[in-house]
């Protein structure tokens, strides 16, 4: 006898008006990529807290101004759109995430921001005390920023989860022989024409340490995060995926990078940044065609 057509075909999608539809896995749907076809590359907001009040209890972070300007380089050169705002309040820091969230952003491919800072699991600092990264990314969720609707927002983060060290682990070559291959982290989902999209969908949130660990900053050179993401973006930025630059970033970071320091406690320590994504489809920033008209 026959098999029914529902009995080989168990993944199923609802429409928005309530038809059913029954998907194959693995077959063709919507595109595996962000539509990167805009006018414009989008709006890249930087923010580079050095100095803070005495009552924050918080030391100059000599070295960030480095990270601030490769960063202003980098994503210019990718074609962003780049606004740098140097040592901000945290008022003003929550001023500028829901003025940037106002935006037209209807002709630009994506949302990008930096936040260099101190900062502790969940928090940065401003000038004068800690906001929310909570409080700072709400504006751009969801129905509250329609323009951006279906678009990356790309927040990197170099910042103090805590103040926990990582001490790290011998690998002897041929252990390394047994890592496993890069694996794209991002799978293509089903689409239907016309669905709701999670509020929480299609953000990047790349750390420069995991959660509760310190991270590195050197006064000369900046910090191992932004170091290491800079090379990457110029050496691939237009090239690569940017999950895969990301994978890249953490393995610089992780295995390139030790402390060197006269203090037994904090020499020879080590790094591991964190990566938390929401993206569904892949990013390339690809350069883009001159308008010849």
């Amino acid at each position: 006898m026959q098999k029914s057509l529902s009995s080989e075909l168990p993944y199923i999608l609802r429409t928005v008006s309530g038809e059913r539809k029954e998907v194959r896995p693995g077959a063709p749907s919507e595109p595996n990529e962000y539509n990167f076809n805009f006018k414009r590359r989008g709006l890249f907001l930087l923010i580079n807290n050095k100095n803070f009040t005495r009552e924050t209890k918080q030391e100059p972070r000599e070295g960030s101004d480095v990270d601030a300007e490769r960063l202003e380089e980098r994503f210019q050169d990718l074609g962003f759109d780049v606004r740098r705002f140097d040592d901000v309040t945290r008022g003003k820091m929550a001023t500028l995430m829901y003025d940037a969230a106002a935006q037209d952003h209807s002709d630009a491919d994506c949302f990008a921001c930096a936040i260099l800072s101190h900062g502790m699991e969940g928090y940065v600092y401003g000038t004068d005390g800690r906001v929310s990264l909570e409080v700072l990314t709400l504006p751009f969720k969801g129905e509250r920023c329609p323009c951006l609707v279906g678009k990356p927002k790309l927040f990197f983060v170099q910042a103090c989860g805590k103040s926990r060290l990582h001490h790290g682990g011998e690998v002897s070559d041929s252990q390394l022989s047994l890592l496993p291959p890069e694996e794209d982290v991002i799978e293509a989902a089903a689409q239907v024409n016309c669905r709701r999209i999670p509020v929480e969908a299609d953000f990047l949130f790349s750390y420069s340490t995991v959660p509760g660990f310190f991270s590195w900053r050197n006064n000369q050179e900046g910090s191992w995060f932004i170091q290491a993401l800079c090379i990457v973006l110029e050496n691939y930025g237009t090239k690569m995926e940017l999950l895969h630059m990301l994978t890249h970033v953490n393995r610089i970071v992780a295995y390139e990078f030790a402390s060197c320091s006269d203090k037994e406690f904090t020499d020879n320590k080590k790094q591991m940044p964190c990566l938390v994504s929401m993206l569904t489809r892949y990013v390339h920033f690809r350069p883009k065609k001159q308008d010849i008209r």
